[in-house]
């Protein structure tokens, strides 16, 4: 089958979507419907804001659908009607069982991790949290449990001691659009091995971690932990949502920040600062030192500007 009569739904929202859909027209794939989340009031005026799939949907002639309840009988039956041979999906919501059984080539997911290790909602940010060297993006086929499905393929990715889950989730983006143009590729002359998960479990239970949402005790800061993993934790929540802690009964979110390894006697979770230059933080086994922080009702700022507005009451 050629890829032009392919027929292709393709489901998704933010950015991180356009960039596998634009990938699929750039390959000539034939995207017979776009679907994706009902336009939502936003900004001061809360005027009605269309999605990034959306825009680049009507900006690309496709045609779009935004159902507001996946099992809706309506959207069921334009979907019947449109009679793809295959559904994609690339951060979307999830999907019931009457929506994704319903092609016959089957529904390709693109998730971010080398299932089946991160399964769930979060596994950009649990990759960098747990200090992971390695990450990527998987292709598989859709099934009822979330993230269990037949793998199709796999890219990695290296997580060095500077990512966020930001750059991170930027470099996943383009990688993922390619692995799927690959897979849609493979799929479509019928290359592909489907690889089972539960197979690749057995073979080694140590693969399997989860990924779950992130959640404001997810976020908060344990100065009692050491220091890279507070580090860790840090990076892994920039640039949202944030990790939090405590400034003087106001909460402060900490988006960039270093760490020094020694040996101090001060109070865990105490400040220190010049005044200047440094704000950090004692744990454990030594300090985390702010760099990139917004305060509770401030805007977000670099730490020596932040100084020289703010008066910090050391020790405390």
């Amino acid at each position: 089958m050629n890829p032009k009569d392919t027929r292709i739904v393709f489901m998704g929202t933010p950015p991180f979507a356009v960039a596998s859909l634009d990938a699929l027209v750039k390959a000539g794939f034939s995207i017979v419907s776009v679907v994706t989340a009902p336009d939502k009031p936003a900004g001061r005026g809360l005027q009605l804001q269309q999605s990034a799939v959306k825009k680049y949907a009507v900006e690309n002639n496709l045609p779009v659908l935004q159902p507001t309840k996946l099992k809706d009988p309506e959207f069921v039956e334009a979907l019947k009607k449109i009679d793809a041979h295959l559904f994609v999906v690339v951060a979307f919501r999830m999907l019931p069982e009457v929506v994704w059984d319903m092609p016959p080539m089957g529904t390709i997911n693109v998730h971010g991790s080398l299932l089946p290790s991160y399964r769930g909602a979060a596994p950009i940010n649990w990759a960098v949290i747990n200090g992971e060297k390695e990450t990527g993006v998987t292709t598989f086929k859709l099934k009822a449990a979330i993230d269990t499905g037949n793998i199709l393929l796999q890219d990695k990715l290296p997580i060095s001691e500077s990512d966020t889950a930001g750059t991170i989730h930027d470099k996943m983006m383009v990688l993922g659009a390619n692995l799927l143009v690959t897979t849609l590729t493979g799929l479509i002359n019928n290359t592909l091995v489907e690889k089972d998960q539960e197979a690749i479990i057995n073979e080694d239970p140590s693969l399997l971690k989860h990924a779950p949402k992130i959640f404001t005790e997810t976020c908060t800061i344990d100065w009692a932990q050491d220091a890279t993993s507070i580090y860790n934790l840090i990076r892994g929540l920039s640039p949202f949502p944030g990790a939090l802690t405590k400034l003087d009964d106001k909460i402060l979110k900490i988006f960039e920040s270093t760490k020094e390894i020694c040996s101090h006697a001060n109070k865990i979770g105490s400040v220190s600062s010049d005044g200047k230059t440094y704000l950090k933080f004692a744990c454990t086994d030594g300090y985390i030192h702010v760099l990139d922080l917004q305060l509770e009702g401030k805007k977000r700022m670099q730490v020596a500007d932040f100084l020289r507005g703010y008066k910090i009451n050391a020790g405390h």
